[in-house]
């Protein structure tokens, strides 16, 4: 793989996988990091399944602040890039601007809805995956008080923060669930530290397990729910590895499916709006050596049970972002 030059004098770099095609796809990581071990790395691990079994490359690129969108999204358009895939809510407002001046390039954006005619809007029925790991942490939990820790206060997050509760409250209706938001900018999602300290100060309210959807922070909230002997929930990539035996599950949400469908697709890629829910495996929960002896079939049963409820709609996950509020707290 080599680099190409850096732009807006940053440290961002556009790099290439060797074998340049006249038309590669691209993929622009939000901020946070590449290996984040979460949102971002699952779109790369759907990039590098797509260049894997295709043998084919695609152009990356790391954010490094707020400033460098717009001409992100321009140069690779400019540098014949199709389709473009970017992570992330964020990027929302710039490509509703960008893709306009672009009309034969293709573009996806992961979490948030953009009205173009070239743009694929990928969101997500996170409140779903979310309910089902708030029903594992209740069974877990043995003080009936449980803990969520999100990243950038934003109506998405609190979409997983809602879905958590109800599940948790589908099991015990007593049960106590403490929530903390990071903080306000983007720095909330890569800030470990913080998250370790929000950690500490749920489990001195008697949480037990601890829900992270916060990006890179998250990272601190799992590795301090491992140090101080209580259980934790990974999100978005299956980070049940990072602390195995401590982590009880992950909620996945498959954006690594999202980029992989997209660079399958080409410059065919069909606009429009793409859910990823339950029913096609768009999000989920981990199982695997690392956390099987912390559910037991009771447990995976029960849970189970209800995704295949919520599927045929017999079991309605409210969804924050439909109005800005939650029926459970």
């Amino acid at each position: 793989m080599t680099l190409m030059k850096s732009f807006l004098g940053a440290a961002a770099s556009l790099a290439l996988c060797a074998g340049a095609a006249l038309a590669e796809p691209a993929l622009i990581f939000d901020l946070g990091g590449k290996f984040d071990k979460s949102f971002n790395e699952a779109a790369y691990t759907g990039a590098q399944r797509w260049a894997d079994e295709t043998g084919g490359s695609y152009k990356e690129l790391e954010m490094q602040s707020e400033a460098q969108r717009e001409q992100a999204l321009r140069r690779l358009a400019q540098s014949g890039a199709n389709p473009i895939v970017m992570t992330g809510f964020a990027f929302g407002d710039v490509l509703n601007t960008v893709a306009p001046d672009y009309p034969e390039t293709k573009f996806a954006i992961i979490d948030m809805v953009v009205d173009q005619p070239n743009v694929r809007s990928v969101v997500f029925t996170e409140e779903q995956g979310s309910y089902l790991v708030g029903m594992m942490a209740a069974q877990a939990s043995k003080t009936g008080t449980v803990g969520f820790i999100g990243g950038m206060d934003i109506p998405l997050i609190r979409k997983f923060a809602c879905g958590y509760v109800q599940g948790v409250k589908a099991v015990n209706p007593d049960a106590k669930v403490i929530q903390n938001m990071t903080g306000t900018t983007p720095s909330a999602w890569n800030d470990p530290v913080k998250g370790s300290e929000l950690t500490k100060a749920q489990i001195s309210q008697g949480a037990d397990v601890i829900y992270a959807a916060a990006g890179g922070t998250g990272i601190g909230v799992l590795q301090t729910a491992a140090d101080e002997g209580i259980l934790s929930i990974g999100v978005d990539s299956n980070q049940n590895h990072l602390h195995p035996g401590k982590v009880l599950t992950s909620m996945l949400k498959r954006v690594d499916n999202a980029v992989y469908d997209a660079f399958k697709a080409g410059e065919a890629i069909e606009p429009g709006i793409h859910v990823m829910d339950l029913k096609v495996d768009g999000v989920g929960y981990a199982l695997d050596d690392n956390n099987a002896a912390l559910v037991s079939d009771e447990m995976k049963a029960a849970v189970d049970a209800a995704a295949e409820k919520i599927k045929a709609g017999e079991i309605s996950v409210h969804d924050y972002m439909a109005d800005n509020t939650c029926p459970v707290e």
